[in-house]
């Protein structure tokens, strides 16, 4: 339930999705999956953890696997190293529900470990306030649809004016510029911006 889970001090990375919705069940911040390896071939994503590294800490959740440790490793070359805070599962024998065979290595990712371990591996850095990340712009796909920022004969050039106005990277794609926007901006500040951009397209 919402009221149960935790708001952490800063966003959180994850390998894949199924991380993701497993972790979504215990925090209510910023969580941002890489999609496994396929992460060092989208820029979008790079360059939306280098411009979040420029302001925040980031907590970096991997798989204890060989893989989950080289996709650290990588990121540590991508982005600023001195923001990556590292948090370690413990190497657990086991198999996910959803698949029919064991990893390679045999061991639990972060999607099998149970919830009650990862709430106590995060509780640390639980955010100093009570807010649940309300000052986020909590922006839905279908506002930025209404707002003509995807989905329409303009909507490309509307991006790249309002990535300007937020000072965020300019040839973002819809979905990677709605999870910034979601990452890095206030709602007054979206707000700000869109009048912005609306205002100069007329």
């Amino acid at each position: 339930m919402a009221e149960n889970k935790i708001c952490l001090k800063y966003p959180v990375i994850v390998e894949g999705k199924y991380d993701k919705i497993k972790l979504s069940n215990i925090i209510s911040s910023p969580i941002i999956a890489l999609g496994g390896f396929s992460v060092f071939n989208d820029k979008d994503k790079i360059a939306l953890l280098r411009r979040l590294s420029l302001e925040k800490n980031i907590i970096i959740l991997t798989d204890s696997d060989n893989a989950g440790m080289f996709i650290r490793n990588r990121l540590k070359g991508l982005i600023n190293p001195d923001k990556l805070i590292n948090v370690y599962i413990p190497r657990i024998q086991g198999k996910e529900k959803r698949k029919e065979k064991p990893s390679k290595e045999g061991i639990l990712g972060v999607e099998g470990i149970s919830g009650e371990l990862l709430r106590g591996l995060l509780l640390r850095f639980i955010s100093d306030s009570e807010r649940s990340g309300s000052d986020s712009a909590e922006l839905t796909a279908a506002e930025f649809y209404a707002d003509g920022f995807s989905g329409g004969t303009d909507s490309a050039l509307l991006r790249k004016l309002l990535a300007k106005e937020l000072s965020l990277p300019e040839n973002m794609t819809s979905k990677a510029l709605l999870e910034a926007i979601n990452l890095l901006v206030t709602r007054s500040e979206y707000d700000k911006a869109k009048q912005t951009v609306i205002a100069k397209g007329r």
